[in-house]
């Protein structure tokens, strides 16, 4: 079985991209990317969540190779069980970001993704996790969220959407930090500059894959980036539609394997 000449990385988000609804991934998901893997192709997992948050998930699909997490801050080597690189968000920015966006909308709720491999999750009194699966700490009050060095910034608002909360922040923050949104209920503060495409370029280099021959699925505005930079770009149908407005393909639902669907058609049955 030959692979598609045209695609030798395939870059996949989690959240609402490969992850179902419950966190889990379909039979179908699991064989389609199997078979591309068995061609030739490279799986790579591309998503926000932090290493930490995303080791037992590799282990459960087998990934042993390199995996981009933290919007693109982390690459994580999941054989060896190391970050290769990863970048911090400086904490006097951050909390500087956190000031001018609550001067322009009021109190946010925030937690922070700490840096490292063993890094944990904080949150402030009031931040609601949008994955209540995900492990989270809450501590007393927001200064002990920088007790450690970070890799990003999570907020809410009670009552802005999280377009609306994500447009404020990307107009008051300016170089501070780069403003993402990854998800219902997830506006992030990441280090300036970097995005899921830095740490996907990375990660291909070492892979010594090109970007033309990279295939990418996702769902939210976090994924732009890295639709930008890869050769070809999915959005899936419950995609947020600024991915849409510039995808190359929009394939079914996370719930309906829309990843599925369009790897069996690029690559043969054995």
């Amino acid at each position: 079985m030959a692979a598609s000449p045209a695609y030798a990385l395939i870059a996949t988000d989690l959240d609402g991209t490969l992850l179902r609804g419950d966190d889990t991934v379909s039979d179908r998901s699991l064989a389609a990317l199997a078979r591309a893997v068995r061609a030739g192709a490279r799986h790579l997992v591309v998503t926000g969540r932090p290493a930490p948050r995303v080791r037992p998930l590799l282990k459960h699909l087998g990934c042993t190779g390199l995996a981009v997490c933290g919007q693109g801050a982390q690459v994580y080597d999941a054989g060896s069980g190391r970050l290769l690189w990863s970048v911090r968000l400086d904490r006097e920015l951050a909390e500087t970001a956190l000031g001018k966006i609550e001067a322009e909308v009021g109190q946010v709720y925030a937690a922070v993704d700490q840096d490292g491999v063993d890094g944990l999750t904080l949150i402030e009194p009031g931040y609601l996790m949008p994955h209540p699966t995900l492990p989270a700490v809450q501590v007393g009050r927001r200064d002990d969220l920088w007790c450690e060095p970070i890799s990003k910034v999570l907020l809410r608002h009670a009552e802005l959407s999280d377009d609306e909360l994500a447009a404020v922040a990307r107009a008051v923050v300016g170089s501070l930090a780069t403003v993402t949104m990854s998800g219902p209920g997830t506006v992030e503060l990441q280090p300036s500059g970097v995005t899921k495409a830095t740490g996907l370029a990375l990660a291909a280099e070492r892979l010594g894959i090109a970007a033309p021959k990279a295939l990418a699925f996702g769902d939210m505005p976090n994924d732009i980036p890295m639709f930008e930079w890869a050769g070809r770009g999915v959005a899936m149908a419950n995609a947020h539609p600024e991915l849409k407005a510039v995808a190359d393909e929009i394939t079914l639902s996370n719930e309906d394997d829309g990843i599925a669907a369009v790897l069996e058609r690029l690559f043969s049955t054995d």
